[in-house]
């Protein structure tokens, strides 16, 4: 991406923090690869049945960061943060409103990977592992930080160290250390 680019969509990112709404339907435009690419991300994790799409989910972020009031986003990275956030929490709500019981058979599962999450990664339910990922935030909310940045948003080791405002080694720290607590937590539903 160009720095003319970057800077263009950081432009468009303050005004829209600053209340203007059409700054928003002129980044989105932009940035609609990286919201699809994170969609698709999250819904390769999906079971094959599941009722939403990529870009219904992007749509639905949409909608929601249209509404959106008092957001601070100055750089792509943190928009896209910000928008993996919104795709999870609509997952999440999408999974308590099917009803789905905490260990059912019928329930949203998500593959967690052996590349992101170590060799013993194995299917969970979603609500699960936000239920994990909450847990985690009680006891160290950056390192739940870094888990959905990384493994929801996509976001590499540099851009999440950019988001949050810490070095790239602490990343790959509370990365390694979150993927071992979340497999143990995992482990015990």
């Amino acid at each position: 991406m160009t720095s003319a680019r970057v800077e263009e969509i950081s432009g468009l990112l303050v005004a829209w923090s600053n209340g203007n709404e059409d700054a928003l339907k002129n980044v989105v435009p932009i940035l609609y690869p990286d919201l699809r690419r994170i969609a698709r991300r999250y819904m390769r994790q999906q079971a094959p049945h599941h009722t939403l799409e990529s870009a219904a989910l992007v749509n639905e972020a949409y909608l929601k960061l249209f509404g959106a009031r008092g957001v601070l986003c100055e750089h792509r990275a943190q928009f896209l943060a910000l928008c993996a956030q919104i795709i999870r929490r609509i997952l999440v709500d999408h999974a308590r409103d099917q009803g789905y019981a905490k260990r059912g058979g019928n329930a949203v599962h998500v593959s967690l990977d052996e590349a992101m999450l170590g060799p013993r990664a194995r299917d969970v339910e979603v609500l699960a592992l936000d239920d994990a990922l909450m847990a985690l935030s009680e006891i160290d909310p950056r390192k739940s930080r870094v888990v959905e940045l990384r493994f929801f948003g996509g976001l590499t080791q540099e851009e999440t160290a950019d988001v949050l405002h810490i070095s790239p080694d602490t990343v790959l720290r509370d990365w390694k250390m979150a993927k071992v607590w979340l497999l143990r937590e995992l482990k015990k539903r």
